[in-house]
This record gives C-alpha cells, sequence and structure tokens, in this order.
C-alpha cells in the first residue's frame, strides 16, 4: 500500500512508525519535516490529504503534538475521512463505521506500544460495508458537495 505520511515536527515516535510502516511492506512517502522540510501542520495536512483524495496515495497518516489540528485540516479536504485514533478500537471503528482513510495519531500521548496496536487495527479492518455506515459517508460527501465554493463564514 502506498502511504503518505507527514508530521509538523520529526520526533523519535515519527521514526519509529515510519520504520514498522517500512517493515510492514508498505511504500511511504514522507512529507514536511519528516522529509526536512519546514512545514505547519496545516501544511502538511493538506498535502497529505491531497495526495490520499488524488489517488496519489492509497492512505495517510498524520502527526501533531494533539493530533486534533492535523485531522481538521485534513478533513477540508474532500473526500478525506481523518480520524484522531488513540487506540486500536478507535482505529478499528473509524475504518468500520466511518470508513476513514487517513490517520491522525497524537505525538504527545501516543506511545510505541499503542502505536503498535493502532496500526495492527487500522491494516487489519477493512473499510466497511454496512449499507447504512456506506449510506452514512455518503451523506458527509453530501454536506461537502453543499459547502464546496460557498461563501458561508464561520463567526468568530
Amino acid at each position: 500500500m502506498k502511504l503518505a505520511v507527514g508530521s509538523d515536527e520529526r520526533t523519535h515516535t515519527t521514526d519509529v512508525i515510519v520504520a514498522e510502516l517500512e517493515k510492514r511492506g508498505h511504500t511511504v512517502e514522507l512529507l514536511g519535516p519528516l522529509r526536512a522540510e519546514k512545514a505547519s501542520w496545516v501544511q502538511v495536512a493538506r498535502e497529505v490529504a491531497e495526495r490520499v483524495a488524488r489517488g496519489q496515495a492509497d492512505e495517510g497518516i498524520l502527526f501533531c503534538w494533539t493530533g486534533t489540528g492535523v485531522s481538521i485540516a485534513a478533513n477540508k479536504v474532500p473526500g478525506i475521512r481523518a480520524a484522531l485514533c488513540g487506540d486500536a478500537e478507535t482505529a478499528r471503528g473509524a475504518r468500520v463505521w466511518n470508513r476513514a482513510n487517513v490517520l491522525c495519531l497524537s505525538l504527545r500521548a501516543t506511545s510505541e506500544t499503542i502505536a503498535q496496536e493502532i496500526l495492527d487495527a487500522w491494516f487489519a479492518t477493512p473499510l466497511g460495508t454496512d449499507p447504512a455506515d456506506v449510506e452514512c459517508v455518503e451523506q458527509m460527501s453530501e454536506i461537502e458537495n453543499k459547502f464546496a465554493g460557498s461563501k458561508f463564514k464561520v463567526q468568530r
């Protein structure tokens, strides 16, 4: 599987997970500081999400301090279903119920052991096919389409 992997900083955790992905036989494209390029969490999330949305990568993995920022930013790209996963069961559920295609992890809270468990669950769980779950994903796409190009602005 071809994976786009990005982070706003390179850490021991990112190095361990990238090595694990390669050990599992995935083709890994590194983005942002993981390939020695300065980038904010927003930029990295966008780059990974766009690669997945365009089909240049099968799936993506993103990191930032909490994982929240990259998940929010990636989900702005139509067709992306980025899930912040702190444990294996959340990763499994994100695949089955949400058909998630980008895994987001917290650099602060994800230990090596938990990361291994999350990766095991993520890659062992196929995207859900239950009609009710597929319908929910289609409803999310309808929301994306409704607001695509919209002049709708959030009050700050």
